[in-house]
């Protein structure tokens, strides 16, 4: 695109100085057939964000008071600082000769590095060509250790500073490829990590970027290995595929308007808001679940007028994630979850919390997820404990502590956890997890607790111990309670009756489950209101008729006609299925009336990975490994962790 990446028009809105200048500029910009330059939009918006929120020293006060508080960064080497901020702008005015000197810039760059002859000027991008772009980015930058710096993902800190996150050396890739005139060449996001897809149909993949520690040499390598393994960080394959336009989305989502760990700036904030409804009125958020999460999260904290709730946001993220992708994405539901209990919705956040360990069930855990562990083990230990904490505090009739749906939704959260372990090399649980779950199931009474059916997996189920009756006892030690709470024992079942009670259960339906109902404790508690209303009335006592009114009404209450507008409530009992080996395990513990917290402890934190890293046998092992017969490569298994 060369110098003509912006027309006369959008030129003539230089200097940028307000949001609303911004938001023109971008319009006019994704309205042309014409792909966008990805170089030049980074630029601008990493210039904006990185004034007003990088190691500046501010002069004549800013309309945000959050600036204000703008703290000096201890590693910078020097302080950079600005003009005045005029009342009527948003920012520092941004000049067009400031941009296009970093523009040019990093097309001499690009070009200087990169000789198209030595590739046969091939009409599509190469794997070798990819790499060495890759390379020219990577040996430009800093070799400083700065990996947890914030506003290092635009071109803007690459061509100021030589420094970039993990997201920016893949955007600066993608940009350096369209300077070399390869629009073939798109980025692929997970939800913690970027790689490219190039070629004609674009179905290549390769690593440009690093992710963690010590992964340099990946680049140019396949994304196929990471895939197999059934890392969360490959999504399973299902990343988000840019299209320019998405890339442009990339961009702005990326954006950080933090100041200090607890100080935002308003002007990056609303700036970033207003991009992504620009966008997201184009459909270029259509298949962009974490952008979607982003836009809820700041329409949370500042609701634009005449726009969508944040909540419908969330659901949305959630629906294209299951749509588009297979529901391999964790984040759309941690977002929601993030929502509920931020405003003491704290049962829909359990449920959204279920639900994200439904998502990461299917993968395996490894080193480079640390993450989204991280995020799994600030719900379970922090924020989980916490919504213990309030909501046992008091007596309140509509606790969750009292909803046996919540208890079903945790169970199932840990269930996601377990199977997510198993079939690593690397264990999950350890005993900082099991403390706080033990403390939360604990707050549950064990009527609760047991008014959720669990089923396990056949297999689960198979490799569990049988469970015999002690000896010396009689066969009658199976409890339960009747309708009207009262302690009962029912005989021990045998397999076969066991299996028959499940299929007879899983037929209960439509009426026959209504009347089952119906006959419980809700009936017994009408009829006993009614008795009670009729023997202390007056009426009763001086002889007269009892009038047909409201008594006889509730007397229709009571008749169990199986309609469907039946005036008592139906209480249907929650329906779980364990999957992991662990929680099946933890099945018959779960649901006794007194807890063994030892027993859950211990079980939980059990190692269960299958894939045992092995390490080769040496001097006097190896000898005896041989006399054995045992295969000199293989180690001897990992010991169970003490706890």
């Amino acid at each position: 695109m060369g110098m003509a990446s912006l027309t006369d028009d959008e030129r003539r809105l230089f200097p940028l100085k307000t949001v609303s200048s911004v938001i023109s500029l971008f319009q006019s910009v994704l309205k042309r057939t014409s792909e966008p330059d990805l170089a030049l939009l980074s630029i601008i918006v990493g210039c904006i964000e990185n004034t007003l929120t990088c190691n500046h020293q501010l002069l004549g006060g800013a309309k945000s008071t959050l600036l204000a508080s703008a703290a000096v960064d201890e590693t910078s080497e020097k302080l950079s600082v600005i003009p005045p901020i005029r009342k009527e702008d948003d920012f520092p005015e941004i000049d067009w000769p400031t941009v296009e000197a970093l523009y040019v810039k990093f097309r001499a760059i690009i070009k200087s590095s990169v000789d198209l002859t030595q590739y046969g000027c091939p009409e599509f991008a190469t794997r070798e060509l990819v790499k060495k772009v890759s390379d020219v980015i990577w040996n430009t930058l800093t070799r400083s250790y700065y990996k947890d710096r914030a506003h290092l993902q635009s071109l803007y800190s690459y061509l100021t500073g030589n420094k970039l996150d993990c997201f920016g050396v893949a955007l600066a890739v993608v940009a350096g490829c369209q300077v070399l005139g390869f629009d073939d060449v798109h980025l692929a996001l997970s939800e913690d990590h970027a790689w490219v897809m190039f070629g004609p149909e674009s179905k290549e993949t390769a690593e440009v970027t690093w992710h963690g520690k010590g992964n340099e040499d990946k680049r140019g390598q396949p994304v196929d290995p990471g895939i197999l393994a059934r890392s969360w960080l490959y999504v399973a394959g299902n990343p988000v595929v840019c299209s320019r336009f998405t890339e442009i989305a990339s961009l702005v989502s990326s954006i950080n308007p933090s100041i200090t760990a607890t100080t935002d700036s308003l002007e990056v904030a609303s700036l970033q808001q207003s991009l992504l409804w620009v966008l997201y009125d184009a459909g270029h958020l259509d298949r962009y679940p974490m952008a979607l999460g982003n836009l809820a999260d700041l329409e949370e904290l500042s609701p634009t007028p005449g726009r969508c709730h944040c909540s419908q946001l969330f659901s949305q993220a959630i629906e294209v994630a299951r749509r588009c992708y297979g529901n391999s994405h964790v984040y759309p539901y941690t977002y929601q979850g993030g929502y509920f209990y931020r405003n003491r919705m704290y049962k829909e956040a359990l449920e959204s919390w279920a639900n994200a360990a439904d998502a990461i069930r299917s993968y395996n855990y490894s080193r480079e997820d640390e993450e989204i562990y991280k995020e799994f083990l600030e719900i379970a230990n922090e924020l989980i404990p916490f919504v213990m904490k309030v909501e046992g505090s008091g007596h309140s009739a509509r606790s969750i502590l009292k909803d046996s749906e919540c208890f079903a939704h945790l169970l199932r959260f840990y269930d996601g956890i377990c199977q997510w372990e198993e079939g690593s090399c690397t264990p999950v649980l350890h005993i900082g997890w099991a403390k706080p779950l033990v403390n939360t199931i604990s707050k549950f009474d064990s009527q609760v607790r047991r008014h959720v059916v669990i089923s396990c997996s056949e297999v689960a189920e198979g490799d569990l111990p049988a469970t015999k009756s002690p000896e010396g006892k009689a066969d009658f030690h199976r409890e339960d309670l009747d309708a009207n709470a009262n302690q009962v024992v029912l005989p021990w079942l045998t397999k076969e009756q066991k299996q028959e009670e499940r299929l007879v259960n899983s037929e209960v339906s439509g009426k026959a489950a209504e009347q089952k109902t119906l006959l419980g404790s809700t009936a017994l508690a009408a009829l006993t209101d009614l008795c009670g209303r009729t023997v202390l009335s007056p009426a009763f006592f001086l002889g007269s008729d009892i009038k047909a009114g409201s008594d006889s009404q509730a007397i229709q209450t009571l008749t169990i006609s199986g309609t469907t507008d039946s005036p008592v409530k139906t209480m249907t009992k929650p329906q779980l299925y364990l999957r992991s080996h662990k929680m099946a395990g933890l099945k018959d513990l779960l649901l006794s009336e007194k807890l063994n917290t030892h027993a859950i402890s211990l079980q939980l934190t059990a190692q269960s990975q299958v894939q045992l890293g092995g390490r080769k046998l040496r001097g006097e092992e190896a000898k005896d490994a041989k006399q054995d017969g045992r295969d000199v490569s293989l180690s001897r298994p990992k010991r169970t962790r003490k706890e």
